[in-house]
């Protein structure tokens, strides 16, 4: 089932609404459970203290006919439920229940562990810790009371008490309330908030739906009809004004995008006209150029196919780069397309340039070294890469340090770490962390690169043959020989490549490459160089 904005807002905004109101709503009704029980425990503290104040002077005279007549009179009151006095041995000597007269607590007992219930007997508590609530065999819960009756001066010196003043406790009050009233309370105060609950919610719902539809979903239903519009090639269309806000701005977008497309479309629809006669004029040239690169196939063993890799990939750069030509030197080209078919050109030389590195991995050309930063060229090879969709998710990390220029060849070493970068991209399919660290080892002689990622890793069993050629571990995709030709351009710089995986972890590859400007037989043949040393050869040729 599909639901529309406006729902959706609504639900949103209600679902919040209805949980804030009711944590407030929980809240308010702890405190007032709270608030509510503790006054109910002072007014039940009131009654015993009144009890024991008004009956004191019978407690005097040893009245207790009229002692209990009294305590009978208070506990006649509605709140009241049972009011019973407990000598010190724990006897009910009086309650205006009968059937508890004459029964024995135990100092165990819920009534009497409150003073009882320690180490040490208390002597006097709060009247917090002297309460208690519990619930008869019908579910109502009640509050009990307890208060000490002492053996003031005026009992012990009374002519009729018998208890020695050594006595400091002659007994004790218990007076039990119901809360039945308190809940009551609480119940009305929650109903009442379900109430105010339920329209705040409903007008809040309504607002939201009428502001909705006439802000938001009614200048959204004309850009989706747009855009429809758009999808079929109905590009005459134009969206309404709206409101000077960022709908509007998106309406002037939409009808600025739709101008482009226009134009744009007449501009392919002529080029299409005379692009079958170009593609007549040049195919001999293609042809001739297919013919060249054929011959590169004449290479020995390794090279003989490593040429015919790249002869292949050279037949649609070849066209790209042709056509690409040919539209920028044509007048009808508008000029704000001209900056991106300079691009198409740039990009598709760098192809080419990166074509010419399989054969430099052939020993077919050189390296055109000069002195170089790596960072710079670490940050071209990024800006190349890291807008592409594989690496949308990819948090890039730079950190790069303080690295004198290198001898090099800079659109070799680009290709090198863009090479590695895409691989890091590829194991870590799309999502995760990379991590580009630079520095210089002026102990060793090297200028130090190393590219991080968190991706799947490489299993130990062929982390030793990733640097051969045409040895992949994608299905389907790609030729192996990234990795064989990016050790064969580092090795002709002087440097080499380490690697680091863990399954699971991730992968460190690390180049060095020398600081100082090596000799050209050290460049030639790096094996016999200082820093090839270090490095050993991977299981490839050389």
């Amino acid at each position: 089932m599909r639901l529309n904005l406006i729902t959706k807002l609504a639900l949103a905004t209600s679902t919040v609404l209805l949980g804030t109101m009711v944590l407030f709503a929980y809240l308010n009704l702890r405190g007032l459970h709270d608030l509510l029980l503790g006054e109910a425990i002072n007014d039940a503290d009131k009654i015993s203290e009144s009890i024991l104040r008004t009956t004191h002077d019978q407690m005097l005279r040893d009245d207790r006919p009229l002692f209990y007549k009294t305590i009978e009179d208070i506990g006649a009151q509605r709140e009241v439920e049972r009011i019973r006095l407990i000598n010190k041995t724990g006897r009910v000597i009086f309650s205006t229940k009968e059937a508890e007269i004459g029964t024995v607590l135990g100092k165990s007992s819920e009534m009497c562990s409150v003073c009882h219930g320690g180490s040490t007997l208390l002597i006097s508590a709060s009247s917090k810790n002297r309460s208690r609530r519990f619930f008869d065999a019908t579910g109502r819960e009640y509050l009990g009371i307890t208060n000490a009756i002492y053996n003031e001066e005026s009992c012990f010196t009374a002519s009729c008490h018998f208890h020695p003043e050594s006595f400091r406790v002659l007994g004790v009050l218990d007076v039990v309330v119901s809360l039945d009233q308190m809940h009551a309370l609480l119940d009305a105060y929650r109903d009442r908030n379900i109430a105010v609950t339920v329209l705040l919610i409903s007008l809040t719902a309504l607002s939201l739906t009428l502001c909705t539809q006439h802000l938001v979903n009614r200048p959204v239903r004309e850009l989706l009809e747009h855009t429809k519009r758009l999808s079929r090639g109905e590009l005459d269309g134009q969206v309404h004004p709206f409101a000077n806000d960022e709908l509007g701005e998106l309406a002037d977008s939409f009808n600025a995008m739709t101008l482009n497309l226009r134009k744009a479309r007449e501009e392919l629809e002529g080029w299409g006209k005379t692009l079958e006669q170009m593609v007549l004029e040049r195919t001999q040239e293609v042809t001739q150029i297919q013919a060249q690169l054929i011959r590169s196939e004449k290479l020995a063993s390794l090279g003989e196919l490593v040429a015919g890799i790249a002869h292949e990939i050279n037949n649609p750069l070849t066209g790209i780069l042709m056509f690409s030509s040919l539209i920028q030197s044509n007048p009808k080209l508008d000029e704000t397309m001209k900056n991106d078919i300079a691009t198409v050109m740039r990009e598709t030389k760098r192809c080419a340039d990166i074509v010419k590195g399989l054969l430099e991995f052939a020993r077919v050309s050189t390296p055109q070294k000069g002195l170089y930063s790596v960072n710079e060229v670490s940050e071209a090879a990024l800006t190349l890469i890291e807008y592409q969709i594989l690496f949308h998710d990819i948090k890039v990390i730079r950190n790069y340090g303080e690295v004198p220029p290198v001898l090099l060849d800079p659109n070799q070493f680009e290709q090198v770490l863009v090479n590695m970068f895409l691989n890091a991209g590829q194991a870590m399919m799309g999502e995760g962390v990379l991590e580009i660290t630079t520095w210089a080892d002026p102990q060793q002689g090297w200028a130090v690169v190393k590219v991080t990622d968190n991706g799947c890793g490489i299993p130990p069993a062929i982390l030793s043959k990733i640097f051969d050629p045409f040895f992949s571990t994608k299905e389907n995709k790609g030729t192996g020989l990234g990795l064989s030709v990016s050790y064969g351009i580092i090795e002709k710089h002087g440097g080499g490549i380490d690697v680091r995986s863990e399954v699971g972890t991730g992968t460190t590859f690390t180049i060095r490459l020398p600081l100082d400007p090596p000799s050209e037989t050290a460049g030639s043949a790096c094996q016999s160089g200082p820093g090839a040393a270090s490095f050993p050869a991977p299981s490839h040729p050389a």
